[in-house]
């Protein structure tokens, strides 16, 4: 399972946006506001995704919109990531929310 993932992660980049001033965006563990944050990045920050996202949203399926369509498709959507939170080689897959995020 873990090959099929790591092909996965190399899908699509995509960035932290419009996170506020002094802020984060949080990855959690399942596509909650309450599950466990796994890590945190600050905007600009480029983002490995899987293409999965909430609601049967594959990011693959909207890579030919415009970029402000392809934003606001995943508005409120939570989109998976592929990531290193420890940063020792340990990638796992987390979850980040939609409307901070943008086609990179």
């Amino acid at each position: 399972m873990a090959a099929v993932e790591a092909q996965a992660a190399t899908f699509a980049a995509w960035q932290v946006e419009d996170v506020p001033f002094g802020d984060t965006l949080n990855v959690r563990k399942y596509p909650s506001s309450v599950s466990q944050k796994q890590s945190a990045y600050p905007n600009g920050t480029v983002l490995q995704m899987t293409g999965k996202c909430t609601g049967g949203v594959n990011l693959l399926d909207i890579a030919g919109m415009p970029e402000w369509k392809q934003k606001q498709t995943v508005r409120y959507r939570w989109c998976q990531i592929w990531h290193d939170p420890a940063q020792n080689g340990g990638f796992v897959t987390g979850w980040v929310y939609g409307r901070y995020i943008a086609p990179h």
